[in-house]
């Protein structure tokens, strides 16, 4: 394991994976897995959106679709989705096609409108770098965008896995 210090963290998506769960499907609980994306601007900072039903500062990413053939996929076409960047300006990172950038477990509250429970998403969030993208937030999911400094973000494991890049 690359960043050991963050086993405690993975501790219930390996607990899921060593039970057999049905990870890529978003109805199962007590979690699932979801795909991110970590946009990277010309300028070295970090675009993170406004999601409408969490009110909160979210990387571009949400739910496996059976239409995904892998989870880069996957985030690929939920950034493409959320933020109209298309796929012919996103550029990968070296040594970084297939691998995710970082692995962030987190809660997500009850949903009652939805009929969800509250569960946990391990979002698997791939790099990207693009130059000088052009964005157009979905609207019925996204509120805002905005390029945030990698030291903004809310993870210090995040930050500093975009600040070692190519390092």
């Amino acid at each position: 394991m690359p960043h050991p210090d963050e086993r405690a963290d993975l501790l219930p998506l390996l607990r899921a994976i060593d039970a057999g769960a049905d990870l890529a499907s978003r109805a199962a609980v007590p979690g699932h897995v979801t795909c991110g994306t970590v946009v990277i601007d010309d300028l070295g900072r970090v675009l993170v959106l406004r999601h409408k039903t969490l009110n909160r500062w979210l990387l571009p990413g949400g739910h496996l679709e059976p239409a995904d053939t892998d989870l880069l996929a996957a985030a690929l076409r939920e950034l493409h989705e959320e933020t109209g960047i298309p796929e012919r300006w996103i550029g990968g990172l070296p040594d970084m096609d297939a691998v995710p950038l970082d692995i962030d477990v987190h809660n997500i509250p009850a949903d009652p409108a939805k009929g969800e429970p509250g569960h946990w998403h391990a979002d698997f969030r791939y790099a990207f770098r693009v130059d000088s993208p052009e964005v157009r937030p979905q609207l019925d999911e996204i509120t805002d965008y905005r390029w945030r400094l990698p030291a903004e973000l809310h993870t210090r494991w995040l930050t500093f896995k975009i600040e070692h890049l190519g390092a």
